[in-house]
């Protein structure tokens, strides 16, 4: 069995590169891949997926998709409308996979400036709205070859950005549609915490749903905004042997991303930001994913 496990720059941790920017600096690091943040198709997602074929790189993923949870049918019409785009442009991207970030409670969604009830924090109704979502956008994303990836994100997002907090969840709320239409994502910063990690791993890729493999490390303390407690690998907490070591063995073969939202990495030289994320991919991650691999 050939392993590739090449390396993606997920550019949420450049946040200050235009697109073109970022593909010149991942291809200049000699990396494979580059996992693309929606915002950055400014020029349409044809254009965008020319430049990233010109530089003889190819998309990982997309972000993102999601916010699924609104509990009016104005809400909900126009997330389905806006995902419909996202499934669009992950098509015309050439990636198959569309990151789903689900969406929290009503009662939080002006913290993003959204619209909602803030009234209603019923997060197992929240849930309920992700699967009737869900189910309405398969269809939609099957016919443009698309699979939906839910990203389960650390407990401390629930009530604003995801009410699914784990591997499980994820893999419960996919559970009803094909493998091919909707997978799971494993990013370290969001489930290393996990007692169950190692078996919902094992279980993603039984049944055909591993779709991705994001790693950042995680920091303490807590940024006072906690979207940006993520470091580089090694910098903080998670064990990127054990985990990686399991994604290999679940049967995962594909292209390993790296998003790391952190004031100071967000905002020195891309250059540095790059080679570093080289040198701990090759330290820190790599070894357990071929270690595992050979073993598949």
């Amino acid at each position: 069995m050939q392993l590739s496990f090449e390396l993606s720059l997920n550019t949420g941790t450049t946040p200050n590169l235009t697109l073109e920017e970022a593909i010149r600096h991942t291809a200049e690091a000699g990396l494979s891949h580059i996992g693309l943040w929606r915002h950055l198709l400014v020029d349409g997602a044809e254009a965008a997926a020319k430049a990233v074929s010109a530089a003889g790189l190819s998309v990982s993923s997309l972000c993102r998709g999601g916010f699924l949870t609104a509990s009016d049918a104005a809400g909900q019409a126009a997330a389905l409308t806006e995902n419909r785009r996202a499934i669009e442009e992950a098509a015309a991207l050439g990636t198959g996979e569309l990151i789903m970030v689900v969406g929290g409670l009503p009662a939080a969604a002006h913290v993003l400036g959204g619209a909602g009830d803030r009234g209603d924090k019923d997060v197992t109704a929240a849930r309920g709205r992700v699967a009737d979502r869900l189910a309405e956008l398969v269809p939609y994303a099957a016919e443009h070859r698309v699979r939906l990836v839910l990203e389960a994100l650390h407990p401390m997002y629930a009530a604003d950005r995801a009410v699914l907090s784990t591997l499980d969840q994820a893999l419960d709320l996919a559970a009803p549609h094909p493998a091919s239409a909707v997978g799971v994502v494993v990013d370290t910063f969001h489930v290393w915490w996990d007692p169950s990690l190692s078996r919902a791993i094992a279980r993603a890729g039984t049944e055909g749903r591993l779709a991705g493999y994001q790693v950042c490390d995680f920091n303490l303390p807590i940024a006072n905004d906690a979207l940006k407690s993520r470091g580089m690998m090694g910098d903080g907490y998670v064990d990127f042997a054990s985990i990686s070591r399991a994604v290999a063995e679940a049967g995962y073969t594909g292209p390993v991303e790296v998003e790391i939202f952190n004031e100071d990495i967000n905002n020195q030289d891309a250059a540095i930001t790059l080679q570093t994320m080289k040198e701990r991919y090759a330290q820190l991650v790599l070894p357990s994913l071929q270690g595992a691999g050979s073993l598949v």
